[in-house]
């Protein structure tokens, strides 16, 4: 398979989906926007997976390849690609289905319970995930449920925390290919966020929590072997 990566910072890559991607016999690219980096032709590709970022989906004027990125999506989409995103990936993905996108009420910083809607404990995608776990946020934008699309998960803060549309693309707002290191490294650049709030844990209690990293990636590994399946 030919995939092709949009990363924002340096210090939001793949993660545990590049561990998953070094067990299997595909073709991987990268734009690395802080680079400077071209967009390839979406014909070029199987698919897209767009990582996350500090930056807001609506700040253009400070970031403008966020336009030719919105663009990029939407041509992907529209082509049947698989297209995957994660946190701010997710939130462009939600706009350029049609999506407000816009600050939730809290920031959730930390290891929070998720749960799985009915829908998704019924799909093909997610029936192995069980119907509440908890996974790693790192976010303070939230968006609406885009047109068309399958609310998968929900938690206390965040009404739409993944969705689905159609069948090959997918919304995470919260992160399943963190591992301990690229956590460390948000916090390290993202410092300042971590401030006092009812939904944002402390830098230690974040890092501990070796079972939660563990069961995250392997979740992660299930998603990206189904949608592997479409292109067999």
């Amino acid at each position: 398979m030919r995939i092709h990566y949009l990363q924002h910072v340096p210090f939001e890559g793949l993660a545990s989906i590049e561990q998953w991607l070094t067990k299997k016999d595909h073709i991987l690219s990268a734009t690395k926007f802080y680079h400077g980096d071209s967009l390839p032709s979406v014909d070029d590709l199987d698919w897209v997976i767009v990582m996350g970022g500090p930056m807001n989906i609506y700040e253009d004027d400070k970031y403008p390849w966020l336009t030719l990125e919105k663009h990029f999506i939407a041509e992907a989409i529209k082509k049947n690609k698989i297209v995957i995103g994660i946190c701010l990936g997710s939130q462009l993905i939600a706009n350029v289905l049609g999506s407000k996108v816009y600050k939730d009420k809290e920031k959730e910083i930390g290891w929070y319970p998720i749960k799985m809607s009915i829908e998704a404990q019924n799909s093909a995608v997610f029936a192995s995930l069980p119907p509440s776990f908890t996974v790693f946020h790192w976010h303070g934008d939230t968006f609406d449920l885009p047109p068309g699309a399958v609310r998968i998960a929900s938690s206390e803060v965040c009404a739409n925390q993944a969705f689905i549309y159609g069948d090959r693309v997918l919304g995470l707002q919260f992160h399943l290919e963190s591992t301990k290191d690229s956590v460390r490294q948000i916090i390290e650049n993202c410092a300042s966020e971590l401030v006092t709030g009812k939904y944002i844990q402390e830098p230690e209690e974040i890092l501990a929590r070796d079972d939660d990293f563990s069961n995250i990636n392997t979740a992660m590994s299930k998603i990206l072997d189904y949608f592997a399946t479409f292109l067999k």
